[in-house]
């Protein structure tokens, strides 16, 4: 028996949602061989699902993925004039 592990994360950051999308999605695109199945959609929120089969496997995908949403978010937000 095989256990599928899943997870949905919605993160709305208002006007940087779109900004923080772009630099999110880019770094799932180029990552084929990830051992997680990774969606990340856009519609005024984020949306990210993830899928596996081993729960470390899902866990660290989901802490690397909302690191990377909190550098975007604190990137934009040092750069505001």
């Amino acid at each position: 028996m095989t256990l599928n592990f899943n997870a949905k994360i919605i993160v709305d950051a208002k006007d940087k949602t779109r900004a923080i999308f772009d630099s999110v999605n880019t770094d799932n695109e180029f990552y084929p061989e990830n051992p997680v199945k990774t969606n990340i959609k856009f519609d005024k929120k984020l949306e990210i699902t993830v899928e596996s089969n081993h729960l470390p496997h899902l866990r660290a995908n989901l802490n690397s993925t909302l690191r990377l949403i909190q550098a975007s978010y604190d990137t934009i937000e040092s750069v505001k004039i």
